[in-house]
Formats: C-alpha cells, structure tokens, sequence
C-alpha cells in the first residue's frame, strides 16, 4: 500500500474509533432497539429451524456446539414460546404470532404433570403471556389445569410446594430458590377463578421460604430439605453452585425476581423489603464485575479465572427495573439495570445475527459443578433479556 494512503487509512480509523460512541455513551434507545432487532431476528431463525421438527423446543447448545433441544418436559420448555410472545408485543406481526402461537401449543400437554414444580415457568411464560397479550379464552383452561397440577406438589404440613423428587437418599421434601418464580401461576389463578386457594399456597410458600433459604447477609441458598414430620429444615445446601454456604448468581437472581413478584401481586410489605435486602447484596457485593454481569458463584475462590453467568444478568435486570418502580428509593435499582442491559447488548454478549445457534445471549453457566450447560447459550437467558428490554422501553415511554 502506499504510504502516503496506508497513513490516511490509519487517521480515518483513528478518528472513528474516537468518534464511535462506548457503549456507556451510546443511546439507551438506540441499545434497547438493537436489542430487539437481533433478539427478533435470532427467534425468527430459531422458529424456523425447527419449525418442522415436531414438539422441539430450544434449550441450549451440546458440548460439540450443536443445536440441543427439548420436549415439553423439560423446565425450560416455555421460554422460547414467551420470547416469542415478548417480541410480538414490542412489535406485533403476523409472522411472530403465528410461531408464538405454534410453539406454546408445543407445551400444552405440561398441565397434566405433577411430576415437576416448573409448571409456572413452562405455562405462565408461555400460555400466560400469550393470554395477556390476546385475551385466547382457550389458554384459560390451559393455565388453570396447570395451575391444579402444581397445587398437588404442596404439603400444607410443611407450608411449601415440593421441588425435586429425586435424591431422596439425601433430601426428604427439596424445596429450591428457583421454586419463587412458579408461584406467579397461582397468584394469577385466583385472580381469574376468584379462589384466593392458589395465593394463599403461593404465599405460604414465600413465607416459608424468605424464613429458611436466607442468611443474615441476604444470600440464599438453593437447597433446603424439610424434615417430613416435624417441617423443620434437615438439611441446607447449594448443589449448582460452588459449596453449600456459597452464593450461586442464579439462585440469587430468582430470589430477587420472586420477592418483587410476590410484592406486586399481594403487596405485602414483607415481600418487598425482602426484594430490597436482596437487590442491595447483589448490586453492592464485593465480587460483582464492573460490567454487572455476574460470575457463576460470587465466592468461587478463582474469580476472576471463572465463568459468566449472562442469564442471571437478565434474571436480575429484568427485576430491577420493576423493583425500581415498586419501590419509592428504586433509582439505584434502575441504573444498575441499565447497566446489565447495555453490557448484555454489547458484542460481548449479544450474538451476531445467524450465529450461537439462533439463541440471542452468550456466555451462560447452566450447572458448572455437573459439568452441564457452561458458557453457553440458554433459552431462558433470551427469555428475561427480552423481558427486561420490553420493561424498560415501556418504562421510558411512560416518562416521555
């Protein structure tokens, strides 16, 4: 190359990337947009691909890097219906309602199970979703048979809806932190049938959980196992993440989402100050990366040599932005927010379009102790990022 050019290239390119805003700087309109477009275009793809593949649903990516997929049985199986759903409401068309459509009614056949307790993820994401949005009378039927399928998981002796049934050599009656996130279900479902049954289960079994699963410092555990006599826990664990008294990201962030939950469906004061105590661990521990996504557990002894966990990110985000508006001291709560969601819109976590196997998010940690799902893509991190692009877009809206 000429040298004369070779040097006016190297100006022209120094002056853009001088130019070209960071990703602090950038427009949170314009972030929240691009969000969108590659969330809607990866979906798009993603329906598609398995369009004709009969009862398939997204889940992650195998260790080859291959596409994995699931049935209706997996936890996970709701997400990408929702995600869909989501992305029509931020932008209603045709072709998104019909793929919504076609992929809730791949999870139909959850509200028969009794075997799980993820009933309100996979059907309230979903079906639920979708019956906000479109006001179907069918998914009522859907929802509400659902919701009497999880309801026969709950021991009133013990205040709490069973979780796993396996392992039962170590764990009597397994109730996880995840478990907060299924009772939305409930709460809608006694608003619907005016049967206050399902709510007040639902809030039993918050009660009983904020008692149990906390520590003084507001972190939680994943695990707890109740003695099936005397309803007193037996056991304490936290088998996703580093050690038992570790704080996995994950279970951190569902608690966060749950106990926000739960304030905006009963208003009960307890909840919210429980969502208060969590969120100010969480966005002020020690451990957190100065991009606010978090690693997979905030005490593995090698951070910061360890993995990301995006989708507690977008878990997280996605409660905070409705934190901050339940919550009359909440401006903290929406900056942090706002963080997590320019930093997951950044190419250090959004695919490029076509790639990560259609997902939209990267760098997820499903199950590092079993070795399951690392730094990968995973459909519910999609799910809540868009959740939470959709909550502060109406935020900001609102305030215009």
């Amino acid at each position: 190359m000429n040298r004369n050019l070779l040097l006016y290239s190297l100006g022209i390119l120094f002056l853009f990337t001088q130019c070209s805003p960071t990703p602090e700087q950038e427009s949170l309109s314009i972030v929240i947009d691009r969000g969108f477009q590659r969330a809607t275009e990866q979906a798009l793809l993603m329906a598609k691909e398995l369009e004709n593949r009969e009862g398939e649903l997204p889940r992650s990516t195998h260790p080859d890097g291959s596409l994995s997929t699931s049935d209706y049985e997996w936890w996970c199986s709701g997400f990408f219906p929702g995600q869909l759903w989501y992305l029509y409401e931020n932008h209603p068309t045709t072709e998104l309602k019909k793929y919504a459509e076609l992929y809730t009614g791949r999870v139909e056949n959850v509200k028969h199970l009794t075997n799980t307790h993820d009933i309100g993820f996979m059907l309230y994401c979903s079906y639920g979703n979708g019956y906000r949005i479109t006001q179907n009378p069918d998914y009522v039927e859907v929802l509400t048979t659902g919701a009497n399928s999880l309801i026969t998981r709950y021991d009133p002796a013990i205040g709490a809806i069973r979780s796993w049934d396996w392992n039962k050599e170590v764990w009597q009656y397994a109730v996880i932190i995840d478990n907060m996130m299924n009772l939305e279900l409930l709460t809608w479902t006694s608003r619907i049938t005016g049967d206050e049954t399902y709510e007040q289960i639902a809030h039993t079994h918050a009660l009983k959980t904020l008692e149990h699963h906390y520590r003084p410092d507001y972190s939680c555990y994943h695990v707890i196992s109740y003695d099936t006599i005397s309803g007193l826990p037996h056991a304490k664990q936290t088998h996703q993440g580093y050690a038992d008294e570790s704080a996995w990201a994950r279970g951190q962030a569902w608690g966060l989402y749950g106990y926000t939950m739960m304030f905006r469906e009963t208003h009960n004061p307890v909840y919210l100050e429980q969502a208060r105590q969590i969120a100010g661990f969480l966005l002020h521990h020690p451990n957190m990366p100065e991009d606010k996504v978090p690693y997979w557990d905030f005490d593995d002894p090698d951070i910061p040599n360890v993995p990301r966990d995006a989708s507690a990110a977008a878990i997280m985000a996605s409660a905070l932005i409705e934190l901050s508006q339940l919550d009359p001291s909440g401006k903290e709560y929406l900056a942090f927010a706002e963080q997590q969601i320019r930093s997951l819109s950044s190419p250090a976590y959004l695919a490029e379009k076509g790639e990560n196997n259609y997902f939209t998010i990267m760098h997820c940690t499903g199950h590092l102790p079993g070795n399951s799902e690392v730094d990968v893509p995973l459909s519910y991190a999609d799910y809540y990022y868009v959740e939470a692009l959709l909550r502060m877009k109406e935020l900001r809206s609102r305030s215009e």
